[in-house]
């Protein structure tokens, strides 16, 4: 399995994307100002994320998704690593990225890749989102915000 750039001749891996972020409006805003990434087997795509340039030397990881049929198998952890040396190869010092209150599995992934808690942005998708999400039976209302240092 290839990751590489989103070649410009692909379609935008939408489908994808909304696994991780059901705002189709939040998602195309965010994929024109990042740089998509793709982890493509023959000529299926089966995961996806998006770096986006938020500040001086900080990029963020906004969006980090598997296709259902190869989720547990690893590939968001090899995802989230790859995001993690395109950063460092990209010159940013900080790579931060932003998940739910009870998406306890990514909590978890996040920081065995090294990313450590920073704070909470309260209320943030009851803020930006006309839908109620759930996720492990748990109404996702706050964005947990973690980072992680690159030098």
């Amino acid at each position: 399995m290839e990751i590489k750039p989103l070649p410009a001749s692909y379609p935008i891996p939408l489908d994808l994307l909304l696994l991780a972020d059901p705002s189709q409006k939040l998602v195309e805003e965010y994929i024109k100002r990042g740089v998509c990434y793709i982890a493509q087997e023959a000529d299926a795509i089966y995961g996806v994320y998006v770096l986006l340039p938020t500040r001086p030397d900080t990029i963020e990881l906004v969006n980090v998704a598997v296709a259902e049929a190869r989720q547990g198998q690893g590939l968001g952890k090899r995802l989230v690593q790859h995001a993690i040396e395109q950063a460092k190869l990209l010159g940013y010092r900080t790579l931060e990225i932003g998940t739910g209150n009870s998406s306890v599995g990514q909590l978890a992934l996040y920081q065995k890749c090294g990313f450590r808690i920073t704070g909470v942005d309260r209320d943030f998708f009851l803020r930006h989102y006309d839908e109620p999400i759930f996720e492990n039976g748990i109404q996702v209302i706050d964005m947990v915000r973690l980072s992680q240092d690159l030098f």
